[in-house]
């Protein structure tokens, strides 16, 4: 159907409520934003809806958070799931407990019962509800990190992990089969509950999941003697984290924990900050502001849904706050893993450490160095929980530590995703454990450096907007695919790697092998000197990402080399 067609429906149609009429009514004459919303349906991707809020179809809104849900409650029918219901939780975002409502009233309208938190909670919260109470299926709203305009919808699975192949296509052709909103299925709150089909669900949750997390604690005997030293600031940057995030460092003897002020009470607006992202300095002002206001150690941030985490930490030879990386932060937490408890005889002989393919390969050299199976997936934590399910099933490796780039870890197994409440955790402990020691955290890292190398990452992004802005990304990525660098910059391409064809090619060979891994339309370079970059759309955002690794011999050498890479691969890719 045509964009103006469907836009004049929405006008139109009675089913739609009055509030969406008019909205859509009052852009008459404004054919650009018309056509942007629904010139195509929201898609349904491998996780889920990623969208700006607002009516129409290529939007988030009741009617296609609505409509997703019924063809999520169609194949769970046709895999006899009905029985198991679904666990639903949600962030501090704009519409974000009405989704949720709307999404609970859809599945109950089908005869699946509907767990829904009280209020909202963090993503790795849900992946454990899920897990905890037996369901099929689980659903949080939240778009993670984006700005304010966006919202979301992710899917999970009875093993707690975001939907993969083939469950991800299977649902996909059966959200993308619901043509028609009237075949949408839903019924009121009271309904709901008369029939036994929706049920709050909150403080006992809660309380399992905080034990769980405490569990993996390696040290609490340390805790107990420095934790009343510790200094924290922790922000949740107006999201899910404040409450969990307290109450664990407190019940583990944490007694020194600044909350920002400004940040700590849950708000959509997100006032303090232009895009609620621990990966964004910017997000860090008020946080550093406190920090220095009371001398703190180590400086906090969890994104809204709390799954990412941003550091900060002190160096204790300039006083200054230095910024981690996610590979950093994830490298800092595994080295103290493997490290504490191979020193107690608990690092298990058969264990795994996983990574996703845009990660450091500091990763391979710590698996080595404690005789750990090293993994790699693509991008998308979800992979690694998928190799969690994979190993109980197949009783191969015990799961040590897993971890991505884009500031997400999992220590344990409780949760299938990646779970900042449990990384605020860990990394408070070892920063304990090293304060002992009378190492910072980010004299720990460097630590780290000098005994593995000084691997560098780095990302670059390009944001290209709307219908021109998905073709661009296209031509960009096939211009890339059928070109292959020999060279770039100093480096030489060893191998490229295609996911979307699943094939990686010798470039001195020319011998090509599979990869191995789904099919993703990503390409990877392997590079002489250990070095390497990769380039892929965004699942969320209208974006390409660069993604670039080195290994140099200083933390200075390594910026440099990181400079250069990032620039020769830029320039190629115009």
């Amino acid at each position: 159907m045509d964009y103006k067609l469907r836009y004049e429906k929405w006008c139109q149609d009675p089913y739609f409520d009055e509030a969406t009429r008019t909205e859509l009514i009052n852009l008459k004459g404004n054919e650009a934003e018309i056509e942007d919303r629904f010139y195509k349906e929201l898609d349904f991707g491998t996780g889920g809806l990623r969208g700006v809020i607002g009516a129409g179809t290529n939007r988030l809104n009741i009617y296609t958070v609505r409509k997703t849900t019924q063809g999520l409650a169609n194949f769970i029918i046709k895999e006899n799931g009905q029985e198991k219901g679904v666990a639903i939780a949600f962030d501090s975002r704009r519409m974000s407990p009405e989704f949720a409502e709307e999404a609970a009233l859809c599945l109950a309208a089908n005869g699946i019962k509907a767990y829904v938190f009280e209020s909202l909670r963090p993503t790795p919260e849900l992946s454990f509800a899920v897990r905890t109470l037996g369901c099929i299926a689980g659903i949080v709203i939240t778009a993670s990190h984006n700005p304010p305009e966006y919202n979301g919808y992710k899917v999970y699975w009875e093993d707690g992990a975001q939907i993969t192949f083939p469950k991800d296509n299977q649902i996909i052709t059966e959200v993308n089969g619901v043509t028609d909103f009237a075949n949408v299925k839903s019924m009121t709150k009271e309904e709901a509950i008369a029939a036994g089909l929706l049920e709050i669900i909150g403080a006992e949750i809660d309380d399992k999941y905080i034990a769980e997390l405490k569990k993996q604690v390696v040290h609490p005997e340390v805790i107990k003697e420095v934790g009343k030293d510790i200094k924290i600031v922790y922000t949740p940057l107006h999201g899910t984290g404040n409450i969990p995030a307290r109450r664990v460092l407190q019940e583990l003897g944490f007694e020194n924990v600044y909350v920002v002020p400004e940040q700590e009470l849950p708000d959509g607006e997100f006032p303090t900050v232009s895009y609620p992202n621990p990966e964004d300095a910017k997000a860090f002002t008020l946080a550093l502001k406190l920090a220095k206001e009371v001398d703190a150690d180590i400086v906090l941030a969890t994104d809204p849904d709390a799954d990412r985490l941003g550091v900060y930490a002190k160096d204790s030879k300039t006083g200054e706050y230095m910024s981690f990386t996610g590979n950093m932060s994830g490298m800092l937490i595994c080295e103290y893993l493997m490290s504490e408890k191979q020193k107690l005889g608990i690092l298990p002989e058969n264990g795994a450490l996983i990574k996703t393919i845009v990660s450091t390969n500091m990763a391979d050299a710590v698996a080595k160095n404690y005789n750990m199976k090293l993994i790699e997936v693509l991008t998308g934590f979800k992979y690694i929980g998928e190799q969690i399910k994979l190993f109980e099933q197949n009783n191969t490796y015990e799961y040590v530590f897993g971890f991505e780039e884009s500031y997400g870890c999992l220590v344990g197994t409780h949760a299938r995703d990646k779970d900042a409440i449990v990384a605020v955790m860990s990394l408070c402990e070892a920063a304990a454990f090293y304060k002992k020691q009378n190492l910072s955290l980010w004299d720990q890292m460097i630590c780290i450096f000098e005994k593995y190398g000084f691997y560098r990452e780095g990302l670059e992004t390009m944001t290209l907007k709307g219908i021109s802005g998905a073709e661009q990304i296209k031509e960009i990525l096939e211009k890339m695919r059928n070109n292959p660098p020999k060279q770039l910059g100093k480096y030489k391409v060893l191998q490229v790697r295609d996911y979307q064809y699943e094939q990686m090619k010798n470039m001195e060979t020319n011998e090509v092998v599979p990869t191995g891994l789904p099919v993703s339309n990503v390409l990877y370079y392997d590079l002489s000197e250990e070095a390497w970059c990769c380039v892929r759309p965004s699942g969320t955002e209208p974006k390409i990402k660069f993604y670039f690794g080195v290994k140099g011999q200083s933390f200075e050498n390594s910026n440099e080399l990181l400079e250069g890479l990032t620039s020769a691969m830029l320039e190629y890719a115009k």
